[in-house]
């Protein structure tokens, strides 16, 4: 099984969520589906189906979960909060966090994406080459927080 890197934040989450799969979400799908026996009709049970999947998909992933705590260290890891420069843009700050989190708008970039493979195991200063869709980008890292 693959390893979920997970913040403790994220973590709890998934766990809440499981809890409400668990019980809540599982009471309304045998609600639907002792509905939809009444009617005779029980071919289709999608729903059902989709919520076990569900299910499954955050057991594994909070099964196999390793929680990242901050990387308060002067080298890139998962867990660090960086900001890097642009040649013409600004600042940007980016936390970098396993794939399962991975949310650019909120800043927080997967350990898997190009600039997170990039950046692992860089210090302050270090410049990395990145290949996007719109060509190569060099990023500067300016600090590690």
């Amino acid at each position: 099984m693959p390893q979920h890197y997970l913040t403790k934040a994220k973590y709890d989450e998934l766990a809440k969520e499981l809890i409400f799969l668990k019980t809540k979400r599982r009471l309304e799908v045998a609600q639907a589906l002792e509905y939809a026996r009444s009617l005779g009709d029980l071919s289709e049970n999608a729903e059902y189906h989709q919520a076990r999947e569900e299910q499954a998909m955050v057991e594994i992933t909070v099964k196999n979960a390793e929680i990242v705590k901050e990387n308060r260290s002067n080298v890139v890891g998962l867990g660090s909060v960086i900001v890097v420069s642009k040649t013409g843009n600004e600042n940007q700050k980016f936390t970098i966090v396993g794939s399962d989190e991975a949310d650019m708008a909120a800043g927080k970039i997967s350990n898997t994406s190009p600039l997170g493979v990039a950046l692992i195991g860089k210090t302050k200063g270090d410049e990395v080459k990145v290949k996007t869709p719109k060509g190569n980008s060099v990023f500067k890292i300016v600090s590690i927080e």
